[in-house]
């Protein structure tokens, strides 16, 4: 199984293949890992070892509904605390330090797709997460690839992150911007 952690994955190889496979198998994991009744503390503990490859840390709380598309290249430091509703696209890697609380609806993006449309179907682009010690992200956040959150920096709600944050920072607010026009 490949694990992609930076640069590009193609699409319709073998390689990508692999990748395919597990998306479908993790999907098949966090489809009854959310219907599981809150209580079931036991058998979400054991599903989210099998969706994240290996024993997480006792003093990680990650409520359903959770969504990802790999797992296997997502770590978790300890006293991390994940709300309802996230979604972590971890091809491309995701590590999350000590004591971040990550609020509901957020999405963790480490892949996407090239910008030019002959090539949007070719291959994806990856990049790591850094969420550093004490981080903390605010509800529907959604951070995006190659992008570090530095340590004890906050995310306000709703804010869509795109460049890295310095430590002991607070980064608010999400307006979309026009970067780029083409001819077709």
């Amino acid at each position: 199984m490949p694990h992609v952690t930076s640069g590009r994955l193609y699409i319709h190889t073998p390689e990508w293949a692999q990748v395919a496979r597990r998306i479908e198998q993790v999907t098949t994991l966090t489809s009854r890992l959310n219907l599981l009744t809150f209580d079931d503390l036991a058998g979400r503990r054991a599903l989210l070892d099998e969706i994240f490859g290996r024993a997480l840390p006792e003093t990680l709380t990650l409520y359903p509904p959770f969504f990802t598309d790999n797992g296997l290249n997502t770590t978790f430091g300890e006293n991390v605390f994940v709300n309802q509703g996230c979604r972590f696209y971890d091809q491309g890697g995701i590590r999350i330090g000590d004591a971040t609380m990550i609020g509901p609806n957020t999405h963790l993006i480490t892949s996407g797709h090239p910008v030019p449309p002959t090539e949007r179907r070719e291959y994806i682009l990856a990049a790591p997460i850094v969420l550093e010690d004490n981080v903390w992200l605010g509800a529907a956040v959604t951070i995006l690839p190659g992008v570090t959150i530095g340590a004890n920096s906050v995310v306000g709600a709703g804010a869509v992150v795109t460049k890295d944050v310095p430590p002991n920072t607070l980064v608010t607010g999400s307006a979309a911007t026009v970067r780029k026009q083409w001819e077709v």
